[in-house]
């Protein structure tokens, strides 16, 4: 049941990550809440695995921000990347 919690935390985290960070109209709508949602699940299991309990503190830090901060950064870069690619295509089209 806790992994359940675990992964609906990283889908909205993902979601955060999209409205936050910029150039929402280069990215897919649903790339945050994955992305936050399967580092969430994985490392939930990862850190069960290595023993910490359910009911810790710290599986459940680790497993959110941890989400968060990957959903961020895989926005960040595709966002960027995206945006540098059209505007290169653009200038290629135009020439």
């Amino acid at each position: 049941m806790e992994l359940l919690f675990a992964v609906l935390g990283g889908l909205i985290a993902g979601a955060i990550a999209h409205v936050v960070v910029p150039w929402r109209s280069t990215r897919g709508a649903l790339l945050g809440p994955v992305v936050g949602g399967v580092v969430a699940a994985v490392a939930w299991e990862a850190l069960t695995w290595a023993g910490l309990p359910y009911d810790g503190g710290w599986i459940w830090v680790v497993a959110l921000v941890g989400a968060g901060v990957v959903a961020v950064v895989t926005e960040w870069v595709l966002g960027r990347r995206r945006t540098a690619a059209d505007a290169a295509f653009f200038e290629r089209s135009l020439a």
